[in-house]
């Protein structure tokens, strides 16, 4: 029953480059749980200090927040220090799936597909790197969220505008061979993948614009994959998950090739909650409501 949660905390807000989404994804996690009979309160850690959880008299934490200082564990590591339960993976698991380039370190030693990469520097020389990997090549911040500072490369003369773009976001860089096929992604719920989406769009990629206002981009749920297909992608979509330690929910973003061979591209710990949001969706077709989403998220709240 809700009020066996206590108070709960709606983290959103926040002070990454992903605010204004993580504001949107906490108001509708926060009026969700308030139908839901729960006690839930919106907090803002750029408006407030962590410790006031505490002095408030909060039971648990729903973390709606996006991007750095608050995906990638250092709100997950003040929680446990306050011992305050929060929604989401641990620290070190939300630290390593910020990381898109360790990420890829951890996958590829465990033997998981992911696209062919390399790290990018000031001194990068553009036609080696082209000829190493192949064009076209997703240019990226290793540590940003929501496709932020990402640029798809389809010439040698682009690639160091790209590196100057996402090096404005992060210091460490990600050249990436971009996977001509189609993309999806994979809700992962508890210990369930959910049915897969599709994702079309007109725009170059699924960027920022094409996230979170673009009215084009099309949402394809259930995938329309071969059920061989989807069964071998939310299998290995789990599995990417869990190496990485993470828990509770999240979402593993997929290419598929021509062939339709999975690679696995990066783990989203604490994804989007606004109406164009993919876990809400894949819900959806699960026959999981939204307020249910967030109920099953927050029953799963824990410390360390």
């Amino acid at each position: 029953m809700p009020k066996n949660f206590g108070k709960v905390a709606v983290l959103m807000g926040g002070k990454s480059a992903e605010r204004e989404i993580s504001l949107k994804s906490g108001t509708m996690v926060l009026a969700a749980l308030k139908k839901a009979g729960v006690d839930a309160h919106a907090f803002d850690p750029r408006e407030e200090n962590l410790d006031a959880l505490k002095v408030q008299g909060y039971a648990r934490a729903f973390i709606a927040l996006h991007g750095r200082f608050g995906e990638d564990g250092t709100v997950q590591g003040a929680l446990e220090y306050l011992g305050i339960p929060y929604t989401g993976s641990g620290v070190m698991a939300s630290a390593i799936a910020m990381d898109k380039w360790r990420t890829k370190l951890l996958w590829q030693a465990a033997g998981l597909p992911t696209p062919p990469y390399q790290l990018m520097t000031a001194r990068t020389d553009p036609a080696a790197l082209a000829s190493q990997i192949g064009l076209p090549l997703m240019v990226k911040p290793a540590r940003e969220g929501s496709s932020i500072g990402m640029s798809k490369v389809t010439s040698v003369e682009k690639i160091m505008p790209a590196y100057e773009l996402a090096s404005r976001h992060d210091d460490v860089i990600v050249a990436e061979r971009f996977i001509e096929g189609a993309e999806v992604t994979a809700a992962i719920l508890g210990n369930e993948a959910l049915p897969l989406i599709r994702l079309e769009t007109p725009r170059v990629f699924y960027d920022y614009e094409a996230k979170y206002f673009a009215d084009d981009t099309r949402y394809i749920c259930p995938s329309g994959l071969p059920a061989g297909t989807e069964q071998a992608v939310q299998h290995k979509a789990l599995e990417a998950f869990r190496l990485l330690g993470c828990s509770g929910w999240g979402r593993v973003d997929v290419m598929l090739d021509r062939a339709g061979h999975p690679y696995l591209l990066e783990v989203n710990t604490i994804p989007g909650m606004t109406d164009h949001s993919l876990v809400p969706m894949a819900a959806r077709a699960k026959g999981i409501g939204f307020e249910q989403l967030v109920m099953t998220i927050l029953e799963g709240a824990h410390v360390g």
